[in-house]
């Protein structure tokens, strides 16, 4: 299990599994329970790549980020690592 800690958003942390380069067991710590729910539920079984694409650059109101933001920014965090 990877773990991320978040930053300037409501969740506090997500962690998730990456199996054969897709994305499983995502589950955030904090924010809004449906939503983050919702969003693991639709990118469980993506590629990592695809999901960061989908992913990187959403904003939540006036932040510069938000919890999918985050998520991708840990999976470019694991992508790196695993290089």
């Amino acid at each position: 299990m990877n773990s991320y800690k978040t930053a300037g958003v409501c969740s506090k942390q997500v962690s998730f599994d990456i199996v054969d380069n897709k994305i499983s067991s995502v589950n955030f710590v904090g924010g809004c329970n449906g939503n983050l729910k919702g969003i693991s539920s639709l990118i469980e079984g993506m590629e990592v790549n695809e999901a960061i694409k989908r992913l990187k650059g959403i904003t939540c109101g006036n932040r510069d980020t938000s919890c999918p933001d985050q998520l991708s920014r840990a999976l470019e965090e694991y992508v790196a690592s695993s290089i």
